[in-house]
């Protein structure tokens, strides 16, 4: 065996053994499965092995990230689960039994944007910082930096990172992960991104200004003129436009002989991939947001505008994920120009205070799990002043239940927004420092719909997600930290006397070779798990014995009565399988203590610490105990 065996042999296990493989095979850096049954893989159990970098459901495959390293691990798993390899294309063909078209779509975008969260979060930090010093006049009516030349040079520099995110790094960063999905050259990717975003173009938040000045950049082709518009911040053209890169890679791969490939593919994949970009699907996308902007114009202002409200406040998050929500800037303005104000804003400031309350209730599910913290927290900060996509990208997609709850919660208080006709006199901080953009009539009742935008949301988000379980998950996730450092104390697995496991009987026992233990001389006949723990290994036909390993790394092994494999499962009834989690206490096998004695057997049960994970366990002999009701060892962590 390999170096990876111990972390091939926990896989096998956590991915429900065996039985569960329809297929194995590897590519470059990941373990690709078909599995029978995808939800018996225990991914937290999986993540939590060394040489395991993560793991990621794509196209009804389950990928587990090795890295470098996969041949060796791929070998020694092979070795070890006794399941024969098959191709990477036959993996595929065969992953379509566990795909729906809704799972395959959901998964790619999960993944599209998975790789951007960190950057997303900084960026979203600091442009809520920006807001909050550059846009709350509440200083005298004026702005921090209006008053401070450095608060003033500080906003001016947090611009730098601000736009590097949102106006270049999003478009960018869509190419580069949608081109290393699918499997393209990356770079390719990256330089398709850069020329959505060119300084040579019209950038994409001036746009609508320069084509009402007919001020806007073109390409002039003698024959036809093509605007030249940037597509800052903007999601649904870089991913038609990435999408095409990989499609057009692929096909001039298979129509260009290999020997000129290298100079070739490259070439017209990307050429053709940035006309098209620019000549066709840019206009396209940028189509179908004037196509929102004039039906959200006559939505605002008609007589139907409570539905309108309805409408909106549901559907202005999803609309966020594509990027045309940055047209709404547009109908803002032109509001304000002709009535002096705007009921458009206030839904936007309202939608973003609820799908970051949707987050404020992962927060109170998820309290005790400190990873989910260190996402949780600094979203629902950013959502609150105005930037949404960490809290979206980062837990609400995730999930999917928060962002319906936050569109329900946005909904809501759209309604009664728009039926008491709150308006806006500027476009302000889009979160809950925008109540100082609102016109004084209307601060109390928008006040209330700020009140309902933080407790519905929060509230259902809290309710469902008690309903899945999401705060079990949490606090499982906090005793596994708890128990992997903290002190362990051992049930009694049978009722009976406890005995040192030098008096057993059995010289492999007696002189721990397996390592160190106790016995108990068992006056019932029911096996219980003396601890937390997840089933490693049964024994297969004699159910004699079971393996079991803690989450800190204790391995233990339950062996009832002595040569007791010979009764070849004469007698014994196992309870549990390879992979289950058990509680301490839960019965594991019952036993005939009468088809034993007849076979000539000795009861003695011994439980044997096979690793000891650097504790120090001490065990307690000579004690009469009752199963599961009293401590037999108790081991602490060496320092």
């Amino acid at each position: 065996m390999g170096k990876f065996a111990s972390d091939a042999k926990e896989l096998l296990s956590a991915i429900n053994g065996k039985e569960n493989i329809v297929a194995v095979s590897h590519c470059i850096t990941r373990m690709r499965f078909v599995l029978a049954d995808p939800k018996k893989a225990d991914i937290k159990r999986i993540e939590a092995i060394p040489s395991v970098k993560g793991t990621f459901t794509q196209a009804g495959q389950f990928q587990v990230i090795i890295g470098n390293e996969v041949a060796d691990f791929y070998k020694d798993f092979t070795e070890i689960s006794g399941v024969s390899g098959v191709s990477k294309s036959e993996v595929k063909s065969m992953s379509k039994q566990n795909q729906n078209i809704l799972q395959r779509l959901m998964t790619s975008i999960a993944e599209i944007f998975a790789p951007l969260i960190p950057a997303i979060v900084v960026g979203g930090l600091i442009l809520g910082f920006r807001n909050v010093i550059d846009s709350m006049e509440i200083f005298g009516g004026a702005t921090l930096v209006s008053q401070s030349q450095f608060w003033a040079g500080v906003d001016h520099f947090l611009w730098l990172l601000g736009e590097a995110v949102f106006h270049v790094g999003i478009p960018v960063g869509i190419c580069w992960t949608i081109m290393k999905k699918m499997g393209g050259t990356e770079m390719l990717g990256i330089i398709l991104g850069l020329t959505l975003v060119s300084g040579q173009l019209t950038n994409a938040y001036a746009v609508a200004s320069a084509l009402a000045n007919g001020t806007i950049n073109q390409w002039n082709f003698g024959f036809i003129k093509v605007n030249m518009i940037g597509y800052q911040a903007q999601v649904l053209p870089a991913m038609l436009a990435a999408f095409t890169l990989a499609y057009l890679e692929r096909f001039f791969k298979r129509v260009i002989p290999q020997i000129v490939q290298m100079i070739l593919v490259p070439f017209f994949s990307l050429l053709f991939a940035i006309m098209a970009a620019h000549f066709v699907l840019g206009p396209i996308g940028w189509k179908i947001g004037s196509w929102i902007s004039a039906a959200v114009y006559a939505g605002i202002s008609g007589s139907y505008r409570v539905v309108f409200g309805a409408i909106f406040g549901f559907f202005y998050a999803p609309l966020v994920i594509t990027g045309l929500h940055h047209m709404s800037n547009a109908i803002d303005l032109q509001l304000i120009a002709d009535f002096g104000g705007t009921m458009l804003w206030p839904m936007i400031a309202l939608s973003n205070i609820a799908q970051g309350s949707a987050v404020l209730g992962m927060i109170f599910l998820q309290r005790r799990s400190a990873k989910a913290k260190e996402l949780n927290i600094p979203s629902c900060i950013s959502c609150y002043l105005g930037v949404t996509e960490p809290a979206m990208f980062g837990v609400n997609l995730k999930y999917v239940f928060p962002f319906i709850c936050g569109m329900t919660g946005s909904m809501i208080a759209a309604v009664i927004s728009t039926m008491n006709s709150v308006a806006a006199s500027a476009i302000g901080v889009g979160g809950l420092p925008g109540v100082l953009s609102i016109q004084p009539a209307y601060i109390a009742t928008f006040t209330l719909c700020m009140a309902v935008a933080v407790v519905v949301p929060c509230a259902l988000t809290y309710v469902v997600g008690k309903r899945k379980g999401i705060d079990k998950e949490a606090e499982d996730e906090a005793a596994a930290e708890i128990a992997a450092s903290g002190p362990v104390d051992f049930i009694a697995f049978l009722s009976g006397k406890t005995i040192a496991i030098e008096e057993v009987p059995d010289a492999t026992f007696a002189e721990k070779v397996l390592g160190d233990g106790i016995a108990i001389e068992p006056t019932d006949n029911i096996l219980v798990a003396p601890v937390d723990a997840v089933v490693t290994q049964t024994m297969e036909g004699s159910n004699h014995a079971i393996g079991l390993e803690m989450a800190n790394g204790l391995e233990i092994l339950l062996h009832i009565g002595l040569d007791t494999v010979e009764m070849k499962g004469d007698g014994f009834t196992i309870h549990v399988a390879q992979g289950d989690r058990v509680k301490a206490g839960q019965e594991l096998i019952t036993f005939d203590p009468a088809k034993i004695k007849a076979a000539g057997h000795p009861l003695t049960t011994i439980m044997v610490i096979t690793s000891d994970a650097d504790y120090g366990i001490t065990f307690n002999a000579g004690l009469e105990v009752k199963a599961a009701d009293q401590v037999i060892a108790h081991g602490e962590k060496a320092e």
